[in-house]
């Protein structure tokens, strides 16, 4: 009598160490390249879409698999050798794509807000109208030496590192590629007795901040005085960007009011305010105190900037049938506007929105948002303000009613 053999025993789960060979798949976002191997997805760093590489697991869970390539057996043509030696598996997580040539960095960047629009802001083919091409800054041929403000940790030595990828690890890069003159491990003090953290900014005449200090910053020929630790754009070509594309956008005219919400300095808020005149008014809303003061001090000649210090939504919820401004600026943080947000703006009928991003997926998020709402995504600029990551900046411009 024969007997029918068994089920195959199901084979062990991936776990952390477990190494792979796998063909490398699309971009995904976060710097991570998609592959697959014993029935998961994994998104693994340090590769490039048709790459043959093999890769370590280096977490599990329900959901995804993480991994590091390790090894690249097939490399793909867009593959460089990393400047810095710590932009490799087990290094520093501040770097995703040191492997990638700059403009292939920039065709990746341009999948990955692609993606995020079509899957998250549910526009389909209507993606195809717009101009996603990323866009290079005025700065370092090379992507190196941009950024302006820096945050290192400090090691039981009191030596200077950064922070390995998803983890509090401080690794010891002794110096870092992307840090502007002066702002570099090696250009500042050993860290005194009990701080765990130093922070260095770079301003616009190349005075360097430590700590509590300020720096200088001038844009559209107005001066900010801005400490180290608030925020203010990294890439020293962003801000200058930034405040064009509104004003292209945005279109503000003699006399009409607008909104600056997540205002911050108030970098956004200067050039509305100049373009709405005297006349005109720009309302500017931010939470941080710090962020309010610094926006006082610097449009302190522009009466018609109000200043508001307070939560973005609790805020709105005071405007709930007021007349809908011009136009709104909005700068969200890294999560997005969300739906509490755009409901206001929307039950307003505000007619366009100037929207800053600096999470695709957050953006697309609320372009769907605005989209059930009446809204149309009309126009979408990608800036490359973070060579060498996976980050990349959007301005988008959203208007009410059918094209």
């Amino acid at each position: 009598m024969t007997t029918s053999p068994g089920p195959a025993p199901e084979a062990a789960p991936l776990v952390a160490g477990d190494e792979r060979v796998v063909l490398a798949g699309a971009i995904a976002h976060g710097g991570h390249v998609v592959a697959h191997s014993d029935g998961r997805t994994l998104f693994v760093r340090h590769a490039l879409p048709g790459e043959t590489v093999r890769v370590r697991v280096t977490e599990v869970n329900r959901r995804i698999v993480r991994a590091d390539a390790i090894e690249v057996l097939e490399p793909s043509p867009d593959r460089v050798a990393a400047p810095c030696p710590w932009a490799r598996a087990g290094g520093c997580g501040g770097c995703d794509f040191q492997h990638v040539a700059l403009p292939a960095q920039r065709e990746l960047k341009q999948a990955v807000v692609t993606e995020a629009l079509v899957r998250f802001g549910r526009l389909g083919e209507a993606v195809d109208r717009l101009d996603l091409a990323v866009e290079a800054l005025p700065g370092p041929a090379d992507g190196l030496r941009w950024r302006t403000r820096m945050r290192w940790g400090v090691r039981a030595d009191r030596a200077l590192g950064l922070r390995g990828h998803r983890s509090h690890r401080i690794v010891p890069v002794g110096t870092c590629l992307l840090a502007a003159p002066g702002t570099d491990a090696a250009d500042l003090e050993p860290a005194a007795p009990g701080v765990d953290e130093v922070v260095a900014a770079r301003g616009s005449d190349g005075v360097v901040a430590v700590g509590g200090g300020r720096v200088r910053e001038q844009v559209g020929g107005r001066e900010w005085r801005v400490a180290a630790s608030s925020f203010w754009q990294v890439h020293p070509a962003l801000a200058v960007r930034l405040q064009e594309l509104v004003l292209e956008f945005g279109r503000p005219r003699p006399g009409e009011q607008w909104w600056d919400l997540y205002s911050g300095a108030g970098l956004l808020s200067a050039p509305v305010a100049e373009a709405v005149g005297p006349d005109g008014l720009v309302e500017a809303v931010e939470l941080s105190r710090e962020g309010s003061r610094e926006a006082r001090r610097a449009l302190h000649d522009l009466p018609q900037v109000r200043l508001h210090q307070q939560d973005v939504v609790a805020w709105l919820s005071g405007r709930a049938g007021s007349q809908a401004p011009a136009g709104v600026v909005l700068d969200p943080p890294r999560a997005g506007a969300g739906a509490a947000v755009v409901t206001a703006l929307a039950d307003l009928h505000v007619p366009v929105i100037v929207y800053v991003a600096c999470d695709p997926v957050a953006l697309g998020r609320d372009v769907a948002l605005l989209a059930e709402r009446g809204y149309r995504l009309d126009a979408v600029r990608a800036l490359d303000a973070f060579p060498m990551t996976h980050h990349v900046e959007t301005v988008a411009r959203l208007v009410r009613g059918e094209s």
